[in-house]
């Protein structure tokens, strides 16, 4: 498998699955614009926002940033996603379930 990259697409795909639900028309809509100036289409964003992808390696890679723990990371790996880029897509995802745990207190 080709080396996974956190580029520009996968990461805006990473947060539309940790924003889906968020309840912000504006945000929301500014993803989309930002999605498709990517070149990302309407059911790829659709996609992310549910939380899975077209594509196997980014599926893992959003399954990991949703539910950070030691199964989806070996998920991830063996997806042919290595160490420190499940690394950097838990410090990315971090901030964004830490505002959705205090938001449910």
């Amino acid at each position: 498998m080709a080396g996974f990259k956190l580029e520009a697409k996968t990461r805006l795909s990473i947060e539309l699955a940790l924003t889906a639900g968020r309840g912000d028309p504006i945000f929301a809509r500014q993803q989309e614009e930002d999605a498709k100036a990517l070149g990302m289409t309407g059911a790829e964003i659709d996609m992310a926002r549910s939380g899975s992808s077209f594509d196997f390696q980014l599926s893992k890679a959003i399954a990991l940033a949703l539910k950070a723990n030691v199964e989806q990371r070996e998920r991830a790996m063996k997806a042919g996603i290595d160490a420190q880029t499940c690394a950097d897509i838990e410090k990315m995802a971090a901030p964004y379930i830490n505002r959705s745990l205090l938001r449910s207190a």
